[in-house]
């Protein structure tokens, strides 16, 4: 939740950096033609981009930077961290050790074979596998939070192995 404001924030930001006018007085007195407009449309979408970028405070920017890989997934019937994983865990420990006011919720994820029962057990053990690895790399336990859906919030629905091998997750989700 905390990652969309931040999202948010940041397209609000270059919304109103591209609807600033130029202050520059020779661009205020030029006659537009086609290769001027695509200068002065560039230079503005460059400023645009500056100024987005100067809107995120550093941890804003190390959180968005995680929200491309805040996904560990898990073979079948299986709670151990894929070898694939395990930077993405340590990145993610990284961002709370830098950061000990940030917060992690780790939400466990099975596919839908299985009694319910069964999987919300090993949506749960999923989530504190990754727990301990973030605890063996110096993440405070405050800093922590599990949650098992077991079978309840698909990412994919179907019924085959591609389907089955997106469910088996724990996503990584922060809070400030």
């Amino acid at each position: 939740m905390k990652l969309m404001h931040v999202l948010a924030v940041a397209a609000l930001a270059l919304g109103l950096a591209a609807c600033q006018k130029p202050t520059k007085p020779d661009e205020s007195t030029a006659v537009p033609t086609d290769s001027g407009s695509a200068a002065s449309s560039s230079g503005l979408d460059s400023g645009a981009a500056a100024g987005a970028g100067t809107a995120l405070t550093p941890q804003q920017q190390a959180l968005a930077d995680l929200s491309q890989k805040s996904v560990v997934f898990f073979e079948f019937d299986s709670s151990e961290i894929r070898p694939e994983y395990v930077p993405v865990v340590a990145a993610h420990a990284t961002y709370l050790v830098k950061y000990p006011t940030a917060r992690v919720r780790l939400e466990g994820h099975t596919d839908e074979r299985g009694s319910r029962e069964y999987n919300i057990g090993l949506g749960e053990r999923r989530a504190q596998t990754v727990r301990r690895a973030l605890l063996a790399q110096g993440v405070a336990e405050a800093q922590i939070t599990t949650v098992s859906y077991g079978e309840e919030r698909p990412a994919v629905e179907g019924s085959d192995e591609a389907a089955y091998a997106q469910n088996r997750r724990v996503e990584l989700v922060h809070a400030q």
